[in-house]
């Protein structure tokens, strides 16, 4: 029996305009704006409509990502389709647990706001760097960035022959070198603000986790599958470490979506800005059926593209 897996992305998928079409179309999907803009006083609509330099501070980009995802994913849901499990890419796992119940949308936009600002000041601008390495295996990577003095971690396991790396940048830019040395494809260094998903952040996990006391966890509908662990998690009572370890810990989102191949799942589905995911989706196993939601004109024909899958 076909299953059906809701997938959501993080950071680096915002762009002016997201969810503008949602908004337009769904009243479902305005109400989302609103309690985003209520829950933080800020001007929601603004912040992803209009050109600002907002949008790609840290601190703004989570909640602004989470809303126009959140207010796509309302609009798919007047569709009818229904997932058997969710995930989502670092911040996208709290799109995850909005969509399986775990968490309101109102805690969920707070928390992020939050988590985005502790990310940004977990490290000082300039001690720390990102890169990305394409083109060598899991282990070479894991290997060369072991044997060098310093924090060098793999921050994610994205797809087939795609990793990036984080740490300190002096470690960061050794491992390019090296990993240039070892056939990599290309390595090159990140625009990103700090070395997330590395363990120079876990100073922002210790104090998310004061930030989540006051977050209310629901029973699931559905299970989500842990970006650290590329487990199953059925339960609200896993919910919370996971969270806090995922800031400073490496997102498998590789290993995550076979876990769902390996349970069944043919069908994902893709809510929110951006393309990425598909394309890593597509990366991994070619003969899935991958489907991008980021506009409401790709709701039209979304019934017919599922075909037998939601009957």
């Amino acid at each position: 029996m076909s299953k059906i897996a809701f997938v959501f992305p993080g950071q680096g998928s915002q762009y002016v305009g997201m969810g503008n079409s949602f908004y337009e179309e769904f009243t479902e999907s305005r109400e989302i704006f609103d309690i985003a803009s209520e829950a933080l006083q800020l001007d929601m609509k603004k912040l992803c409509f209009e050109e600002n330099e907002q949008l790609n501070i840290t601190e703004f980009t989570q909640p602004a990502i989470l809303t126009a995802t959140i207010a796509t994913l309302k609009a798919l849901e007047t569709v009818g389709i229904k997932p058997d499990v969710v995930a989502g890419l670092s911040l996208g796992e709290y799109s995850a647990l909005v969509a399986n119940k775990t968490i309101d949308f109102r805690d969920a936009v707070k928390v992020v706001r939050a988590r985005g600002k502790l990310m940004q000041e977990a490290v000082p601008v300039g001690v720390g760097t990102m890169a990305a390495i394409l083109g060598l295996p899991n282990e070479t990577v894991e290997e060369v960035c072991k044997g060098i003095n310093g924090i060098v971690e793999l921050a994610n396991y994205n797809c087939p022959g795609q990793i990036v790396i984080s740490g300190e940048n002096e470690p960061v830019n050794k491992a390019v070198e090296l990993l240039k040395e070892a056939g990599a494809k290309r390595a090159l260094l990140l625009n990103v603000s700090g070395p997330f998903h590395s363990s120079l952040l876990q100073p922002a996990g210790d104090q998310l986790k004061e930030v989540l006391e006051n977050v209310q966890f629901n029973n699931m509908v559905v299970p989500y599958i842990a970006n650290t662990t590329a487990e199953y998690v059925n339960t609200i009572d896993d919910v919370k470490p996971l969270l806090i370890q995922q800031v400073y810990s490496s997102v498998k989102w590789e290993q995550s979506i076979i876990k769902m191949i390996e349970n069944g799942v043919d069908t994902f589905i893709e809510i929110g800005p951006g393309k990425t995911l598909s394309g890593f989706i597509r990366k991994i196993d070619r003969h899935k059926t991958v489907i991008n939601i980021d506009k409401s004109s790709d709701l039209k024909d979304l019934p017919e593209k599922l075909g037998g899958v939601i009957c």
